[in-house]
């Protein structure tokens, strides 16, 4: 199970990236493309808080264990929302008005 989580969440993220990269075009941005690439993101967020919250503690991984509460844990979700954030100031203030000019 472990295993299929943690697959899950590297293909959710990599999901992410790629349709993050590929949002931007000749043609402006792509909206529902750009929103996927945050879902994903999320997805990911979620599911690796998903991991932490079931194999905390159990020796499965020293990455792991270092989320060995549910606020730890939680805290996977707040960094996916922030790195969300982070991402979508950028293409507000840098990327976007490059494609106003």
């Amino acid at each position: 199970m472990l295993s299929t989580l943690t697959t899950l969440c590297l293909l959710s993220f990599l999901a992410h990236v790629f349709l993050l990269f590929t949002s931007f075009g000749k043609g402006g941005m792509n909206k529902p493309k750009y929103l996927w690439s945050h879902i994903t993101l999320w997805i990911a967020g979620g599911l690796a808080c998903l991991i932490t919250i079931l194999y905390a503690g159990k020796n499965v991984s020293s990455v792991v264990d270092v989320f060995d509460t549910p606020a730890k844990s939680a805290l996977l979700i707040v960094l996916a929302f922030v790195l969300s954030l982070i991402a979508h100031t950028i293409v507000r203030k840098v990327v976007m008005p490059k494609y106003a000019k």
